[in-house]
């Protein structure tokens, strides 16, 4: 049986509250101020064509990452222990590819609904992924050898950009 994630600092809960109120806040705040209309025609049908595309590529990244993460899976930013450094599959292409996928169906979902408040929103969820990702880093470096090498080589969240 995997050993349980360490909860043992307050901050990594706080760190996760933060991700899941900002990926609620997307999935479901309001979408634009007042009575704000939505994006003009042709531009409404294409962000949406585009944010189709941006979610299902998000979906499979997260979900490339899950797969591969198997039993290691865990929400604290904290490795299990005894986890090895998982650099293939999802993780070949970015180094937090479950971040990336929520990021990309994030920003997806914003022109899916034509919200110009959800992509602030959306905006607002990838800085803080960024941010995390950065304390996660610090996390990862100390507890594996090569994830120095791993991490020069290999985007952070969002494959081919960043």
């Amino acid at each position: 049986m995997p050993a349980k994630p360490r909860w043992d600092r307050p901050l990594h809960g706080l760190l996760v509250a933060i991700q899941i109120g900002l990926m609620v806040l997307v999935a479901m705040g309001p979408r634009s101020l007042g009575a704000a209309e939505t994006w003009a025609a042709p531009w409404n049908t294409i962000a949406r064509v585009v944010g189709v595309a941006l979610g299902l590529c998000g979906a499979l990244l997260a979900l490339g990452a899950v797969r591969h993460m198997g039993w290691n899976l865990t929400p604290s930013p904290q490795p299990r222990e005894g986890a090895p450094l998982i650099v293939g599959g999802a993780y070949g292409l970015v180094r937090h590819p479950m971040y990336g996928g929520v990021i990309l169906t994030a920003f997806g979902w914003a022109l899916v609904v034509n919200g110009p408040l959800t992509l602030l929103y959306a905006c607002l969820l990838f800085t803080w992924l960024d941010i995390k990702s950065r304390y996660e880093e610090r996390l990862l470096e100390a507890a594996y050898e090569g994830y120095a090498t791993y991490r020069s080589r290999v985007r952070k969240l969002v494959p081919f950009l960043y």
